[in-house]
Parts: C-alpha cells; structure tokens; sequence
C-alpha cells in the first residue's frame, strides 16, 4: 500500500514537472515554518496574505475564466486540457489552503486577536477532519472500507479527547474571527473534501488502461466551478479579516 502510494505521487510529480511540484509545497511550508518559529511577525504576515492572495487568485481564474473557456471545448479537448493542470494543481492548491490557514490562526493568536483559541481550533479542526474523510470515501467508493472505517476511527476518537480537554475552557471569541473559522471550515471541507479527491481521480483515470476522456472532462468542469464557488468565500473572508485587522 505504501509503495502503491508513493509511486502514485510520484507519477503524478512527474507529470506535473518534479521541480514544479517539489517547490510549490517546500517553498511555501518552509516560509510558514520559519514564519512560525523563529521569523518577525511582518514575516508570517507576508507569508499568509500572499499564499491567501495566490489561491484566491487561481480559485477565482478557475471559476471564472478558465471553466467558461474550457466548458466550450470537446470532450476530447476537455480531457486534455486537464490531463495538463490536474497533475499541478494537486501540488499547488492545498500547500496554499495550508498555509493560508494556518498562518492566519497563528497570526490572529499572536496578535491578540483571537482570544480562547484552542477550543475553537479543536471544534474547527473536528468540523473539517470528519466531514473530509467520509466526502475523500465517498469519491473512491471506500466508506466501507476498513481502512477508511478505521481512520474515521482514529481522527474520532484524537478530536474527541482534544474537545474533552478543551471545550471547559470554551467562550465565545471575536464574532468576526468565529465568522472567519465558518468560512475557513466550508474552504476546507471543499477543497479537501471535493476538489482534491476529484483531481485524484481525474488523475488515476488519466493512467488507467482505457481513460474515459468524458469522465475527466466532467470531473475537471465540476472542480472548475467549485473553484469559483471557493473564490466566492475566500473574498467574504478578506472582508472579515479587513475588518478585524483594522
């Protein structure tokens, strides 16, 4: 199982140019660590509104440029089209969600921003890790499958000892940052729920004996417009971060 994985991320690193894919996650999560760790706070706070503002950016091309445009095409001229982004966009989108979201609670905490963080962090991190299991399941057929049924287990019974330890501490934060952690949890559950267990399969079709070139197209438009729905909620969260900050 573990040579079969690493050799599905690696043929799809290969695709996607092993330079390319390797420095849209390193790069990134290197500047967060450091950002993190030991850099200034004008350091992390670069680090977040640039990886928040790239996958805006791209979210927002998806949706409303690059989906109208391609959703023209054949179905042959679809496939293809998304044989070429998939494999980049796997790498590219969630090292940006990552560290857009977690240089943003670590930037509102430091600032003082965002007071009784840990139950809060504990809730949102529960509301996102379920739900994206059982959604990344569903897409592959496997919410039978012991293996899926054994991780919902574990992520079950960690989130739930972490909301034991937690939750006597919980009070109510900043309104705008409890608005922001909704936002947060719907960019999640989406993009890890949906978006990238579809490029997943996208992916696994484009390899497999007899690609079903319809089956790619139709995934790669669904992710497209999905992208847009994403943009959609990460400009309503640049809202609520403008209004906290200032």
């Amino acid at each position: 199982m573990a040579t079969t994985s690493r050799s599905f991320v690696g043929g799809m690193a290969n695709r996607a140019n092993p330079a390319f894919a390797a420095g849209v996650v390193a790069v990134p999560l290197v500047a967060l660590a450091y950002g993190v760790t030991v850099g200034p706070l004008q350091h992390l706070t670069y680090v977040h509104v640039m990886a928040g503002v790239l996958w805006t950016g791209i979210d927002l091309f998806m949706g409303l440029v690059l989906g109208p445009v391609v959703g023209g095409l054949s179905t042959e001229e679809k496939a293809s089209v998304f044989r070429r982004l998939t494999p980049k966009t796997t790498f590219l989108m969630p090292s940006l969600a990552l560290v857009t979201v977690f240089g943003g609670v670590t930037l509102a905490r430091d600032l003082g921003k965002f007071p009784h963080a840990e139950p809060w962090i504990a809730l949102m991190s529960t509301a996102i890790s379920l739900p994206v299991i059982l959604l990344f399941a569903a897409q592959f057929d496997a919410l039978t499958d012991r293996r899926t049924l054994g991780l919902l287990g574990v992520v079950a019974v960690g989130h739930a000892a972490w909301l034991f330890r937690t939750l006597p501490e919980f009070a109510m934060t900043d309104h705008a940052i409890a608005a922001a952690l909704g936002i947060v949890t719907l960019l999640s559950v989406l993009g890890f729920g949906v978006l990238l267990p579809g490029e997943l399969r996208m992916y696994r079709e484009m390899t497999s004996a007899d690609p079903d070139e319809e089956l790619i197209g139709a995934i790669g438009m669904r992710n497209a417009k999905l992208s847009g729905i994403q943009g959609a909620l990460q400009l309503a969260i640049i809202f609520v971060m403008v209004y906290v900050r200032f």
